[in-house]
């Protein structure tokens, strides 16, 4: 299966990868920003099969019904529920600290929408969790994934961010408009 996303992902649809999923740590969230079209999935799940990494996720429940439900949870993902105040981010520490592998992938931006700023979930779940955060561009104008090193978390959140930021800065998602 690796070879076939690989073929897929590099010769026919001409993307390339820069970086790689770290092996250790064991545990950690990946960001993978922009998120402007639905597009994104198929590109992020061709290159974790290429890479050969589970990175799990989540998604917005009506995803996970019939007919496509199963077909989502087998890739490695989760349906959440988000019109309920139901504490997610302690859901999702409590899931990292019950597993001693577990790579969550994550919009910052928790919608293909354009927005001001980025939800802070992913944060506060890395903070939560002791795991650190590995982020990933998905840049349709250069048709590259890049891979950062993983980044813990500092005491100085706004520090944080603008390294967060700085990373993406200048990538362009499949609707540039919305990056």
């Amino acid at each position: 299966m690796k070879r076939f996303a690989k073929f897929i992902l590099y010769t026919i649809l001409g993307w390339k990868i820069e970086g790689e999923f770290p092996k250790h740590p064991k545990k950690y969230i990946v960001i993978a920003a922009p998120h402007t079209s639905w597009v994104d999935f198929p590109i992020a799940i061709l290159t974790r099969m290429t890479l050969g990494t589970m990175v799990h996720f989540v998604g917005k429940n009506s995803l996970f019904k019939w007919p496509f439900g199963y077909f989502f949870k087998a890739l490695g993902g989760t349906p959440v529920d988000r019109s309920k105040n139901n504490n997610l981010v302690d859901a999702i520490i409590d899931i990292f600290n019950n597993k001693e592998e577990f790579r969550l992938g994550l919009s910052p931006e928790g919608t293909r929408k354009k927005v001001k700023n980025w939800k802070t979930g992913f944060y506060y779940i890395a903070k939560g969790a002791s795991v650190p955060i590995v982020m990933a561009t998905l840049d349709f104008e250069n048709k590259k994934v890049k891979i950062s090193e993983p980044y813990y978390t500092t005491d100085d959140k706004d520090a944080d961010f603008r390294h967060f930021k700085a990373f993406y800065k200048n990538i362009k998602g499949k609707n540039p408009e919305l990056s």
